[in-house]
This record gives C-alpha cells, structure tokens and sequence, in this order.
C-alpha cells in the first residue's frame, strides 16, 4: 500500500474510532429511559479568575451613578454582564469612573469622559464623549467587532478598544468592576 493511501485508510479509521469514543457515552445515555425528570437550571458559566493583584477604590455618588449609566447602556445594547464588567473595569483604569473633561496640561492629549476616549481619533464630539451613556455605546461598538471578547482575558479585551499604553493596567480592576455589576446589574 502506497503512503498516502496508508495515510488515507489511517486518518479515516482514527476519525471513526474518534467518533465512537465521543459518540458512545452520548448514544447510550441516549437510549436510557428517563422517568419523572425535571429540568434542570443551565449552569451559570462561570466568571473567568481576575489575573494578577486586584486594586479597589471607594465610589462616591457621582461614580456610583456612572456604574449604573454603563449597566443601562450594555443592557440597551443587548449585551451580556461580562460586557459591563469590561466597560466598568476600562473606565476604572482610565477615570476611576469620572467624567473627566479637559484637564488642561494634565490631559492626555484630547482625551476626555469615563473612558478617556479623543475626539481626534473618531470617538465623537467632546459633548458627546462627555456624556456616560454615549461613550458607553461607543466603547461598546468596540468591544463587539472584537473576535472573542467575551472569552478572553477582561484586560485584553479592553486593550483591543482602547489601544492604552498601559495594556495590562485594566486587570487590575476585574474583581471591582465584577462585583459592582453583581452589586447594580439588578437594581
């Protein structure tokens, strides 16, 4: 028998014993009567472990309502609560979740808002920037045409919107930004 043909045979006779070992446990668990079953609550996926140290700041008013202004803004947008832990979690890093206008020399070129976002670089007007359910959306516009945002490291997902020069800095923030959408998702 020539090689390929050998590689053939091989590869088609792994697929079918593949096939076999998967299929088997579900194809005779299958075939098992169930008597008085009751559904079963999906279980909840669970939330991926914070990387690295964790920090944690007090919030007061104003950053309590910009909390709940990116939670209205992720649910508007149909999108799920790892979404809004994301969002919380990127404006921690970059306003600790105030709505910072211009700051003069202290600026970050034209950044501005709870996400430091820049009217140079297409995230809206200063106006619209400045307004916490207008940034949210746009942050998470960017956040959506990321390719497997929802399953990849919190801090990585928010580098990918918002180009930081502090990549890793947004980790930090996980555990806070998870337990403050715990805390309002449903309030």
């Amino acid at each position: 028998m020539n090689t390929i043909m050998r590689k053939s045979v091989l590869s088609v006779a792994g697929l079918a014993f593949a096939g076999g070992v998967f299929a088997g446990p579900v194809a005779a668990h299958a075939a098992t009567p169930t008597v008085d079953a009751k559904p079963v609550a999906a279980a909840a996926q669970a939330a991926p472990k914070p990387q690295g140290e964790q920090s944690h700041i007090t919030l007061n008013g104003e950053q309590t309502a910009n909390v709940k202004a990116i939670i209205a803004a992720t649910k508007k947008a149909g999108l799920p609560e790892r979404a809004a832990v994301i969002s919380i979690a990127t404006s921690l890093q970059e306003s600790k979740l105030e709505n910072l206008g211009h700051l003069g020399d202290a600026n970050d070129h034209d950044s501005l808002g709870l996400f430091q976002q820049r009217p140079s670089s297409g995230w809206g007007t200063p106006e619209q920037i400045t307004d916490p359910a207008y940034s949210t959306t746009a942050f998470l516009k960017g956040l959506k045409q990321v390719d497997g945002w929802q399953d990849m490291p919190l801090t990585d997902a928010a580098q990918t919107v918002q180009v930081s020069a502090y990549p890793d800095a947004y980790a930090q923030w996980e555990q806070q930004a998870t337990d403050l959408v715990a805390q309002h998702w449903n309030s």
